[in-house]
């Protein structure tokens, strides 16, 4: 795979959760949650992606969000639980997008806001028609999608590097 091949980031933020008297991390996914995540795994297959690899937060409502999606996907990537997206702001979240191997070509990062919005909207250098207004005005709900593509190595995704080519919300 060449350095100048398109690579696409699915950034998905975990589903709704609930609001337990437990530590934030331990939150599991609300019954809502639990709806909306198999539908953005649907919607992801459904958009012809095929991710290479899955960087999830920790936090149990987003591995609960990147099960359920996953299980609708028709190959499940390599996943690897990731302890740095877990509360990540937006240089931790490009800095960890950098450290990614070019045998990637599409990644999908499963996280929290106020992060995965900052990673979306900063990558977005451009966008397909109305996209980056729709996703900056929706505040990037739960079970929210965006796909970006890019063209390059990982190493060099920064502020503007990518094309909002797609925004999905489950009750849109």
């Amino acid at each position: 795979m060449s350095e100048e091949s398109t690579r696409r980031i699915v950034v998905l933020r975990h589903s709704k959760a609930e609001h337990p008297d437990v530590d934030d991390h331990e939150r599991p996914l609300a019954d809502r949650g639990r709806e909306d995540a198999p539908a953005a795994g649907r919607w992801i297959a459904g958009a012809g992606i095929t991710p290479d690899l899955a960087l999830v937060s920790t936090a149990v409502r987003t591995r609960e969000t990147w099960r359920l999606a996953a299980a609708e996907l028709p190959v499940v990537p390599k996943t690897v639980a990731e302890e740095r997206v877990y509360e990540a702001s937006l240089g931790e979240l490009i800095a960890l997008l950098n450290e990614q191997s070019d045998e990637v070509r599409d990644l999908v990062l499963v996280g929290h806001n106020p992060g995965v919005h900052a990673l979306a909207d900063a990558l977005a250098g451009e966008a397909e028609g109305d996209l980056l207004a729709r996703m900056n005005r929706s505040g990037f709900p739960t079970s929210a999608i965006a796909v970006l593509e890019f063209q390059g190595s990982w190493k060099a995704v920064e502020h503007g590097v990518g094309r909002l080519t797609a925004f999905w919300t489950p009750h849109a």
